[in-house]
């Protein structure tokens, strides 16, 4: 694989640097870095997600930065070729004021040096009543989203991107960036502060390239996109049919197409898929909830990083292969960007240690082998190199088309009999809830099907629990007509055919041909 890139980098580059993309948050701070190079050296990481950067300013602003160059040093020790990502996220504390401005920022801003630091009343929102104001008494913690229509708050992503940039990193995950823009109408504002960081990283960047990311499916501005590629966490139903407390991943979103900031252009840019964090638990007692309210409550009660870390180890590889060939199925343009290190907040998992065996509280996922180098590691790291090894034959295999939102057959005639093919096709059946849909569902848009040309229509899904299902395919999305394997139209929904998956994880391709009616059901491990 082709990781060289200098000043641009095309979308090959790109996309090999996204395959072997992990999420490592605030992995500058871990206290088991030997054993976290060790697994990046193993396992083949060119990618390091969030590898550093601050939501609250816990420590003093330098010693952050001294501790994210150590880590950017060390991993580059390892592997040259690796980006390292920083983040640079929708909120700013009180702390800031303690951190000076470099003359170097108000130069860039066209403004004259002085002496002064941050502040942050002239970066925030002014408008309460919106909730992006968070007053606490701890000034590491009081403070809010930053509104980047302001020249502050404009000067403070700057600031922090390009000391990120020095420290040698060549990513910035830029957070949720339709909430601070939220006074910038069209963008123009961040887009000209976007412009201004990937000049600072021509001149001053490892190859003199930044790669921006944000949770967004897009933003493009006259044909032209913001942002290098895009990211977004995943989407889930819980799945109540089968015990405990499972749940399977829904097709959502879309990502933007149109001219790269690299200068290629694409109808769907790349994009990667990861377990979010937003505290741990969601709920205060999970005990006093009944099953069926729990399992809407987030993920089951959790966030995603939370929910996942906190189950069995062998439910935690059967999630994340399901995760890996959902994403492969659902759009060949996203890359499951793996967890490999994600803070647990209020979901800390107990456990006995592996150097001492005393019981502790991890308050980390990390992908590690567990053993005294990394005694609470969850020991994933073997099914991710198993994963890694596929590369996307699964993908090339059966995976849906990538323009997700965009079924087809709109103004389609089939050439012989001049009749027009159905708009909406779908597929229903006792499977549906094992890929998110309501059983029975003859109206899903979860399992409609895609139009992809010669009177052909098709859908792909993962199907997480070995078993036998029942399915049928319901023309215009209603039940007067209903077909299966013989071709013959039926009317009503008890008559289905079945289809048997041998294992976990299996891939699952409908298929139907409009005018001989002919469906066909495949599988692939």
């Amino acid at each position: 694989m082709d990781f060289v890139f200098y000043e641009t980098i095309s979308r090959e580059v790109l996309e090999n640097y996204l395959s072997r993309c992990v999420t490592a948050a605030g992995l500058f701070e871990s206290k088991t870095l030997t054993d976290d190079l060790r697994v990046i050296k193993e396992m083949g990481v060119k990618f390091l997600g969030r590898a550093s950067g601050i939501w609250y300013m816990p420590m003093e602003d330098e010693e952050h930065f001294r501790l994210s160059r150590e880590l950017a040093e060390k991993v580059h020790a390892v592997d040259p070729e690796i980006i390292l990502q920083a983040c640079v996220f929708e909120w700013i504390v009180e702390r800031m004021e303690d951190i000076r401005i470099p003359d170097y920022v108000f130069k860039a801003f066209g403004m004259k040096p002085e002496e002064r630091t941050f502040r942050i009343q002239e970066a925030l929102f002014t408008d309460e009543s919106s909730g992006y104001i968070s007053r606490r008494e701890d000034p590491s913690k009081n403070g809010g989203i930053p509104d980047l229509s302001r020249q502050e708050a404009q000067m403070w992503f700057y600031y922090r991107a390009t000391r990120y940039i020095d420290c040698g990193y060549e990513a910035l995950h830029m957070g949720q960036v339709h909430l601070y823009t939220a006074h910038d109408p069209g963008m123009e504002k961040t887009a000209r502060l976007f412009a201004m960081i990937r000049e600072y990283a021509r001149v001053h960047g490892r190859r003199h390239k930044v790669l921006l990311d944000a949770h967004t499916h897009g933003v493009n501005i006259r044909g032209k996109l913001l942002f290098d590629y895009h990211a977004m966490p995943f989407t889930r139903v819980p799945l109540l049919e089968v015990p405990g407390e499972k749940l399977v991943l829904v097709r959502e979103g879309y990502s933007e197409g149109g001219e790269n900031p690299n200068g290629w252009s694409a109808d769907t840019m790349p994009y990667l898929m990861e377990y979010d964090n937003w505290g741990g638990l969601v709920v205060e007692d999970r005990d006093s909830y009944s099953r069926e309210e729990l399992a809407w409550r987030d993920w089951w009660g959790y966030d995603q990083i939370a929910w996942f870390a906190n189950q069995s180890e062998e439910s935690r590889n059967h999630f994340l292969e399901y995760t890996y060939k959902w994403t492969e199925i659902n759009n060949p343009n996203a890359y499951f960007e793996l967890p490999f290190r994600r803070m647990l907040g209020d979901g800390a998992v107990s456990g006995i240690r592996a150097d001492n065996g005393e019981p502790d509280r991890q308050n980390f996922y990390q992908i590690n082998r567990k053993s005294s180098n990394c005694p609470m590691g969850f020991s994933q790291e073997e099914t991710a190199k198993r994963l890694w090894a596929t590369e996307h034959e699964l993908r090339k295999k059966a995976a849906n088309p990538e323009m997700l939102i965009r079924y087809g057959a709109g103004e389609v005639y089939d050439e012989r009999t001049g009749m027009k093919l159905p708009e909406k096709i779908v597929v229903y059946g006792s499977f549906q809830p094992h890929v998110g849909a309501v059983k029975n569902d003859s109206n899903s848009e979860v399992t409609r099907l895609y139009y992809i040309g010669d009177n052909t229509y098709t859908l792909s899904v993962v199907i997480p629990f070995a078993g036998t299902y029942d399915y049928s395919v319901a023309t215009y999305g209603t039940l007067s007509a209903t077909y299966q394997e013989d071709r013959y139209p039926r009317s009503g929904s008890g008559n289905k055919a079945h289809f048997t998956t041998e294992k976990d994880n299996m891939a699952v391709r409908f298929k139907y041909w409009f005018i001989t009616n002919e469906v066909t059901v495949e599988t692939f491990d």
